[in-house]
């Protein structure tokens, strides 16, 4: 049971499929620890566009119960979609502590198109903090066929790491050698 409802984590919600999306400047908007939601109310409340993935997270209680919380994906970062009166806007909220232009609106679209669609999967995640050089694939086959990424081998398995080349953050998901192919 979770102890609050889930937010959107997006606004509008079909964000991603707004043609002006790519057009639009974007801003990575660093917060202050733990502001992330409540930066994404302010942007809600003035109807700036933004993304701040967020992932349900479960643990169990001391009283033993289920509990499920709604975590950002990315620690103090949303991302805001505008010129700079929506830069603006975000500032204003007293919950930012650095905003920063994106230089290519395009290519992080694409990658937070591509994280949204796992978490919409309900796949396990495993967010990895730093990228490390390797090999960048396309999956063949399976629920993630199309997706793209750069193949991270941890503890024996192979993760298909989905990045937000920006931010040099992303995340992983399991995946076979045999379900990949080098691009």
């Amino acid at each position: 049971m979770p102890i609050l409802a889930a937010e959107p984590d997006r606004l509008p919600d079909n964000l991603f499929d707004l043609d002006e999306v790519t057009e639009q400047p974007w801003w990575m908007v660093y917060t202050n620890s733990r502001q992330e939601k409540q930066l994404m109310r302010h942007l809600r409340k003035h109807d700036v566009p933004h993304y701040g993935p967020l992932i349900p997270k479960r643990y169990r209680s001391p009283a033993g119960r289920i509990r499920t919380s709604f975590l950002p994906l990315f620690t103090n970062y949303v991302f805001v979609m505008g010129d700079n009166e929506a830069r603006y806007q975000a500032v204003c909220s007293g919950c930012v502590s650095t905003a920063a232009e994106v230089p290519d609106s395009a290519e992080l679209v694409h990658d937070l198109r591509q994280i949204h669609d796992l978490i919409e999967m309900n796949v396990p995640l495993t967010l990895e903090s730093k990228i490390e050089a390797g090999q960048l694939v396309r999956v063949r086959n399976g629920a993630f066929a199309g997706y793209e990424g750069t193949v991270v081998r941890r503890e024996g398995e192979t993760r298909l790491l989905v990045a937000v080349r920006f931010m040099e953050q992303g995340v992983s998901v399991a995946l076979e050698d045999c379900q990949v192919e080098a691009i």
